[in-house]
This record gives structure tokens, C-alpha cells and sequence, in this order.
């Protein structure tokens, strides 16, 4: 028979759940950002500095309870994993945002909105799994999705690549976008790889 020392401790599950509201928030400054007129794009961008630092915040919390934890409910290695791999997205989706704003780009395209609405998909998704850590095993469905979301996301990618190299814009203009719709694949990929943590955890629970 496997025993288990299980923590009474719960603040691991609530500092997650913590994280996971930064990374509501940063999709939310995003969602409005893409929707924006220009004139509103500093203000935005400065909100969103202010997100990314929320969630600097949250990961040095549970990175520093982790330290002084004795027990703690499953790996710590994951644990650790888990709590990067949340910042990882904020710091895409931050680096996103910024150089949209520095770049001054008035109109974005399509494509964009579309990633946008899918990283919007994706957080939902992880901001309802963040409470359920507890029971990892009941979150099957989730890390399914999100690499649904994942691969659709690729697709877009693939296809705004595809526009950006037509011909259509000039050569600067393409390398700014090209710099941004990078950064949002790579808050899609993130993503993927906070449900890959949760996946591992929910196998090694089980």
C-alpha cells in the first residue's frame, strides 16, 4: 500500500489560485488593448506592466513558500514548474503589448484578434483549473482543451506567417507585426505547458 503524508496547509492551492487571477487579468488588458483606439494604447500598456508585476509577485510567493515548506501536497520540482510556467504567459503577453505600443502600430490584423480571443479561451480554462489543483485527477478535460486551443493557435500562427511574407506590407511592417504575433504564439505555447505541469501532477497523484 502507497502512503501519502497529505499537508493540512492549503496556501500552496491559494496562491495558485492567485496566479491564475494575474493571468485573467493580463488576457482582460490584452482583450481591451487589441480593441483600443490608439490614444489608449500607453495607458493599457502601462496597466499591463502593472499585471506583469502582480505576477512577478505571485510567483516569488510561492516560490518562497515553497523554500520554507516542510511537506508540500506533490513535487516540488512541479510545484516550481507550475509556478514559472504561469509567469511564462504574463511575460509573453506583456512583451506583446509593449512592443505594439513602442512599435506605435495603429491597426492590428485579424489574425491577431483571433489569437487574442484564443489566449482569452485559454485562460479561462486555466484561471477555473487553479482551485481544482487539490484533485488533479478531475482535471482531465482541461490540459485536453488547452492543447486543442494550442493547435488552433498554431494554425492562425501559421497563416498570419503566411500573410505577413505576401508581399502586401512593407518590409518594416512585417517585421514589427512578425515581433508580436511571435510573442502571442509563444503566450499559447505557454499555456500548453502549465497543462502539461498539471497533467504530469494529476499521473503522478494517481
Amino acid at each position: 500500500m502507497r502512503l501519502r503524508l497529505r499537508p493540512r496547509d492549503t496556501t500552496f492551492f491559494t496562491l495558485f489560485v492567485k496566479a491564475g487571477a494575474n493571468i485573467s487579468d493580463s488576457v482582460e488588458v490584452l482583450r481591451q488593448y487589441v480593441n483600443a483606439p490608439p490614444e489608449q494604447h500607453q495607458e493599457l500598456s502601462q496597466r499591463m506592466h502593472e499585471v506583469e508585476h502582480a505576477g512577478d509577485e505571485a510567483t516569488h510567493d510561492i516560490l518562497d513558500h515553497l523554500n520554507r515548506a516542510f511537506i508540500t501536497p506533490f513535487d516540488r520540482e512541479d510545484i516550481y514548474r507550475l509556478a514559472v510556467r504561469l509567469d511564462d504567459v504574463i511575460d509573453f503577453i506583456d512583451a506583446a503589448v509593449d512592443l505594439a505600443t513602442l512599435y506605435q502600430l495603429r491597426d492590428l490584423p485579424a489574425g491577431v484578434h483571433t489569437q487574442v480571443e484564443l489566449l482569452c479561451q485559454a485562460a479561462a480554462l486555466t484561471v477555473e483549473a487553479m482551485p481544482k489543483l487539490a484533485k488533479p485527477s478531475t482535471l482531465d478535460t482541461y490540459w485536453v482543451r488547452v492543447n486543442d486551443l494550442e493547435n488552433e493557435a498554431d494554425q492562425v500562427y501559421r497563416r498570419l506567417l503566411s500573410w505577413l511574407f505576401s508581399g502586401e506590407l512593407d518590409t518594416l511592417t512585417v517585421l514589427k507585426l512578425k515581433e508580436i504575433v511571435d510573442q502571442l504564439e509563444s503566450a499559447a505555447d505557454a499555456f500548453e505547458h502549465v497543462a502539461d505541469v498539471v497533467h504530469t501532477i494529476a499521473v503522478k497523484e494517481s
